[in-house]
């Protein structure tokens, strides 16, 4: 037991293979240590999406949260944003979310939530709850109460409805991938006065279609949707429904940077405020919101650091390059669904097309994710070195999460793999042969420094 839950708990969640690493067995421990870490007599959302494996785990796990005299409220399958809402909507102390997001069909996880929805990550509570379970000092005593709530979708889709208004009939093409969002997604689409073009809408936790991670490999039936039925965008959700891709009218994926520079030309027309993201966005990001009259706030990359520095910031939005959107408006959680209800609201108010819109953000170049094998035991260290060493040789850097380099012409990010024996490094500059220098450089240092 103590090996499994070495293996599941990560930076940000647990996630482990249904029936090797993660079993009912492991599901009720891990439930007992969330519950033996909360108050005794406190309430707990927890919520699934549609993988097979998530009944049977979340009932497991629901028994270890009871067993510690902790109350359940069980909101069953719906969207990850979903189960975000209900932890402020019923007033709860916490969640449990049974997902692996965008994993394949026989993985599976949990998401753990304090009261508010603030998220627990590695140095922000994760590494207590993972010490109580591998120590297994467990609170006992009376057994808690569970509560069944079948409104959370509709009492959150009044919510969400509420705040959107689109002003011209527009034509959505919507791939649910069989996931969370399917028929919740193209219900709301359609409730706020859009035509929508359904793929997929149907839940299946085999994910039948495609894996649950909208690439451009996996968008690529949507991707013709979207041009042959001149739709004027498309959307492409994850497992889980907190993470989504867009496709403009010409059927290009957008970038989850270049989606939030959308996103904070509409926020900030009418208000200067502040937006935050993540550390490995492009520097058209920080410009866009600079013109705008905005306050651009970097982060680290995740959930629990966007969210945190959202709501601490009073940040009116947020994003990362992995397609997350977050929203003062929606609690400062990262949501899909009104991500995508938000993006249909501001093209309605636009004579352009959302390629025109695309088109009129500058672009970089810039590299993917390069990969360097590096051991588990060497990989921070060496990625501490080398921001010591380039602070030494007078770059500007940014340490956060692991190192930025930034000079005028561009910059390049290195950081060390949460999950794997690896550094990744990713670059963007102004041009193509300052983009090779900054690349020649950072490769050049990161090999040094491995050996």
């Amino acid at each position: 037991m103590t090996d499994t839950i070495e293996r599941v708990f990560r930076a940000y969640d647990v996630r482990g293979i249904y029936g090797k690493d993660l079993t009912e067995e492991v599901a009720e421990v891990i439930g007992k240590a969330f519950g033996t870490y909360l108050e005794e007599g406190e309430t707990i959302i927890v919520g699934r999406d549609v993988r097979l494996s998530g009944e049977p785990l979340q009932k497991a796990l629901m028994e270890g949260i009871r067993s510690t005299g902790c109350n359940v409220i069980d909101v069953g399958v719906l969207p990850t944003p979903i189960f975000y809402f209900s932890i402020i909507h019923y007033e709860a102390d916490g969640g449990v979310m049974v997902t692996a997001s965008h994993n394949p069909a026989e993985w599976n996880g949990f998401k753990f939530c304090l009261e508010k929805g603030v998220m627990l990550a590695e140095g922000l509570g994760l590494e207590k709850v993972k010490e109580i379970a591998l120590t297994k000092r467990f609170r006992s005593g009376g057994k808690g109460r569970v509560e069944r709530r079948e409104d959370a979708v509709k009492v959150y889709s009044d919510f969400i409805l509420g705040k959107i208004n689109v002003e011209r009939r527009l034509k959505v093409a919507i791939d649910a991938g069989n996931g969370a969002c399917s028929g919740v997604a193209s219900r709301l689409f359609k409730k706020a006065g859009v035509d929508v073009i359904a793929l997929n809408d149907e839940p299946d936790g085999r994910f039948p279609a495609h894996k649950p991670e909208p690439t451009e490999e996996t968008l690529r039936d949507l991707v013709k949707v979207v041009v042959e039925e001149e739709a004027d965008f498309g959307i492409g959700y994850d497992g889980d429904g907190d993470r989504a891709v867009f496709i403009d009218d010409q059927g290009r994926t957008i970038p989850g940077d270049i989606a939030l520079i959308i996103m904070a030309r509409h926020y900030l027309k009418d208000k200067p405020g502040t937006v935050v993201y993540d550390v490995s966005c492009s520097m058209a990001v920080e410009e866009a919101i600079r013109e705008m009259g905005g306050r651009p706030l970097v982060s680290r990359v995740g959930r629990a650091y966007l969210t945190n520095t959202i709501r601490r910031e009073n940040a009116v939005l947020g994003g990362e390059l992995s397609g997350h959107l977050y929203f003062a408006d929606v609690y400062g959680f990262d949501d899909a669904l009104y991500g995508g209800l938000k993006m249909a609201e501001l093209l309605s108010k636009e004579d352009r097309r959302l390629s025109q819109i695309v088109d009129s953000i500058p672009k970089y170049p810039a590299t993917p994710n390069i990969i360097y094998e590096c051991p588990d035991d060497l990989k921070f260290k060496v990625v501490a070195q080398l921001a010591e060493e380039f602070a030494e040789m007078g770059y500007k850097t940014i340490t956060i999460d692991g190192v930025k380099v930034i000079n005028n012409e561009g910059w390049f990010l290195i950081r060390a793999s949460n999950t794997l024996p690896q550094i990744k490094m990713r670059a963007e500059a102004k041009n193509e042969e300052k983009l090779r220098e900054l690349v020649e450089l950072a490769e050049r240092k990161i090999k040094e420094e491995i050996g």
